[in-house]
């Protein structure tokens, strides 16, 4: 085949689980475990975007639901790109997170901008129930590598 390599790296596939606790301490421990998940392999989707959005849904898990039951992360990376799941204890969907809020959030309201942050910056997103509550995920794909001139 003539021409170069779309892709230097090889293909990824790893995955991650971990239990986190239900306070606001699990949003940079989340954070941290994306960041070194995606830098440890070298994966090519977007590590900012990826820790922004998964400290979303960890937020929203800790501030939506009730008790002291501790919400799990997941984090799958795969040849085209990453997903990551957030499970938590209560069956409701997540508000408006896979069709928009008719309403534009309150610029002068620090909450309520997480969801549409997920809907506008994945690939895709949804939720999905569970045996213990609900699953909400976002894809994000791989980036191509930059080439630069010789």
């Amino acid at each position: 085949m003539n021409g170069t390599a779309l892709q230097d790296r090889p293909p990824a596939s790893a995955s991650w689980r971990i239990a986190l606790p239900h306070s606001a301490a699990a949003v940079p421990v989340a954070r941290a475990l994306v960041r070194t998940a995606l830098a440890e392999l070298e994966h090519g989707a977007d590590s900012d975007t990826a820790e922004l959005l998964t400290a979303e849904l960890v937020a929203n898990a800790v501030e939506h639901t009730s008790g002291d039951t501790p919400i799990e992360l997941v984090v799958e990376l795969l040849p085209t790109g990453c997903q990551v799941e957030v499970h938590d204890p209560d069956p409701a969907p997540p508000g408006h997170l896979t069709r928009p809020d008719a309403r534009d959030p309150d610029p002068w309201q620090e909450h309520g901008r997480g969801l549409l942050l997920i809907r506008a910056l994945s690939s895709s997103c949804g939720h999905r129930p569970t045996e213990t509550g609900k699953a909400v995920w976002f894809r994000l794909p791989v980036v191509p590598p930059q080439r630069h001139p010789a």
